[in-house]
This record gives C-alpha cells, structure tokens and sequence, in this order.
C-alpha cells in the first residue's frame, strides 16, 4: 500500500513542482497577470486569459499523455495551431478594421509621420538584438514588440522564430498592459509644460466617401509596398470596409464583437499556456524582457522627439504628446495621452487626434513586420 501512494503521488503535478520550481514562478507570474487585469484593470482582455493561459501551462505532467501545448494531438495544440499560423492575429485585426473609425486620420494626414516615426523603436531594436548575438530571424521578431502590438508581434514570430512566439507575446502584451506606468514618465521627460499645453484645432469634417475609399486605397498602397503585410492589412481594410460601406453592418457588429473576442480568448489563452516552464524561463527570455522595453520606450521617445521636430517647420503646431500614441497599442496609448493632456489642462482634449496617430502606428507596425519577414523569409 506505502509502495502504491508513493508511486501515486510521485505521479502527480505536487511532485514535478517540487522537481523543479520554475514551474511554481511562472505560475505566480501567471497569477500576478490575473491580478493585475482584475485588480490593477491593467488591460483585462489581454492580461486575465494570458495570465489564466500561464498558471494552466504550467502545471505540470508526465509527458506523453498529449496534454501539453507542445504534444501532438492534444485539444491545446490543436488551439495552438491558430497562433503557429498567423490565424488568431489576422482575425484580431478584422476586428480592430470593424471598430477604428479612421476619420481623424483623413482629417490631419499628417499625424501619419508619427506613426511612422515611432516605428523607430523597432529597427532600433533590431540592431542591438544582432549586437547581443540573436540570430537575425530571432533579432527581427524581438525587434516587432516595439511596435507595441500583440498580434503583430505573435504572426511575425510564429513565421520568423516561432520557439519564440511564448517569450515574444509575453513580453509585447506586458508592455501593452503598462501603458500607464511607462509611457507617461517619458512623455513628461521630452516635453516642457508649455507644449503639453498646446491646443488643437478642430479637425475637417470627413466625407462617406473619403472614408468608403479610403481602406480600398490603403490595402492597394500599404500592400503593393509590403506585399507580406497581406494577412494582417487585408483583413485591417476588410473589417474596416465592413464598417463604412453602410450595407454590411451585421458583418461589421460580428466582427467587432463575436469574432474579436473569440479570437482574443483564443490567442491570450494559448499564447499563456506555451510557457511551460522547461522551454519558457532561460536566458533568451530575460534577453527578450530586456529588448522589449528599450524597444517600446524607444519607440515612445521616438514619436514625441519626431513631433517637437515637426514643430520647427509648422506654423499650427502639434502637441508633441500625440507622438507617443504612434505606436499600435490601440486604444491604450491614445487614452494614456489624452489623459496627460487633461492633467495640464481639463479642457484640453487630444483623444481624436491621438487615436489618428494610434491607427496610423497599427498600419506602420504591420508594413514593418511585413518588410522584415519579405527580408528575413
């Protein structure tokens, strides 16, 4: 009988977890993304499946079973298929197409540039990733965090280096989360008072048809230029078709509700349980932690310094707080700007401009990650 319980609990997860601890500080990381989500309201959407998705991978069991993530034939592998693919993040992205309302963009043109400037971050990123010793598909996928966007950083990941994919969507989702902790300090660093202060003037009013012709135009554009950005883009404009056509507001209502949300449980929770423990905590994980922020504070810096810049040239100037919502982390660091903006001054709201740089960072990161997998496949 002793002999039988030994053998009984030497099967059960209890002793793999005495084995070997790493398993129990990937499950408080875990537990403290569901915290954070919860308590903190850090990002709930992305953190509380991610961080469910990480304390599930990590209890631990004997191998074989076709349990695991990384076993064949088991119900999380088969889950698991959608982010190897690229499936869940192009899915995401008709969602976001059906809910981003792309008029302040058409507006102010301009705020584009910033959304450009703050791709900064990722070829930036880049480099010292190759200077560390990264191979160059690794240094590429890590390099995409400082576009500050989840589905983008997991489908070129999963095309470039998908050992990586767990570490890499770990790492973007968390910066995304902390928005509110990082972005401000940098913000107020490269900005003085006077130029938080800095009002914007009413935008144009923008026509159906600017807005009918206008993810047409952009896939043809963005597209031809990075013909890889195809999977992402192609079904940004979809779902963004879907919203202004007029004729197809069941599809667009779908898209921005079921659908996303489908595929955000979906992503969260798989991308959360690939870190197992045995092939999540090593020193290539901490390496990439380490990139991702300098890569999404580079990023941040590199939008705000690049609007002071246009600042010089412009008669109607901007405030150079929108520069740090160019990069993709929609609606978080439009909301995070607009917010600092109200601190200064409660009248002054830069939310609609905010979200032109927001949306224009969502295209400039998926044209980025394009260019780098056309050069890298």
């Amino acid at each position: 009988m002793v002999d039988l319980l030994l053998q009984f609990l030497s099967n059960t997860g209890y002793y793999f977890l005495y084995q070997d601890p790493r398993y129990i500080l990937m499950i408080t990381i875990g537990c403290t993304f569901v915290y954070l989500g919860i308590a903190k309201e850090y990002e709930p959407l992305l953190l509380v499946p991610i961080g469910f998705g990480i304390i599930v991978g990590n209890i631990p069991f004997f191998k074989g079973f076709g349990i695991g993530i990384y076993e064949d034939n088991s119900v999380f592998h088969y889950l698991y298929f959608g982010v190897t693919t690229g499936i869940y993040p192009s899915i995401v992205f008709l969602g976001l197409g059906a809910m981003t309302d792309f008029s302040s963009l058409l507006a102010r043109p301009k705020l584009m540039l910033l959304g450009a400037a703050a791709q900064m971050g990722i070829f930036f990123t880049l480099l010292s990733a190759l200077a560390i010793g990264f191979l160059p598909k690794e240094a590429a996928s890590i390099a995409i965090i400082g576009g500050a966007d989840g589905p983008t950083s997991i489908f070129l990941t999963a095309k470039l280096a998908p050992h990586l994919i767990g570490p890499i969507a770990i790492a973007a989702y968390s910066y995304m989360a902390l928005i509110p902790v990082i972005q401000p300090p940098i913000m107020r660093l490269l900005t003085t008072r006077k130029e938080r202060l800095i009002r914007m003037t009413e935008p144009r009013e923008v026509s159906q048809k600017e807005l009918l012709l206008f993810p047409v135009i952009a896939v043809l554009l963005c597209c031809l230029l990075a013909p890889t950005a195809l999977p992402l883009l192609g079904m940004l404009f979809l779902g963004n078709l879907f919203k202004v056509c007029g004729v197809t507001d069941r599809l667009a209502d779908s898209a921005r509700t079921a659908i996303i949300d489908t595929a955000t449980i979906l992503l969260g929770f798989t991308v959360g349980a690939s870190t197992q423990a045995d092939v999540f905590v090593n020193p290539k994980s901490v390496g990439i932690f380490f990139l991702g922020a300098v890569a999404f504070s580079i990023a941040t810096a590199s939008g705000v310094i690049f609007a002071k810049f246009m600042n010089l040239f412009m008669k109607e100037k901007i405030n150079p707080l929108l520069g740090a919502s160019g990069v993709s982390a929609v609606p978080g660091s439009a909301r995070e700007v607009h917010v600092m903006g109200l601190k200064e001054d409660p009248t002054n709201f830069l939310l609609m401009h905010a979200m032109a740089c927001n949306s224009s960072g969502v295209i400039g990161s998926a044209i980025c990650a394009g260019i780098l997998w056309s050069f890298l496949i």
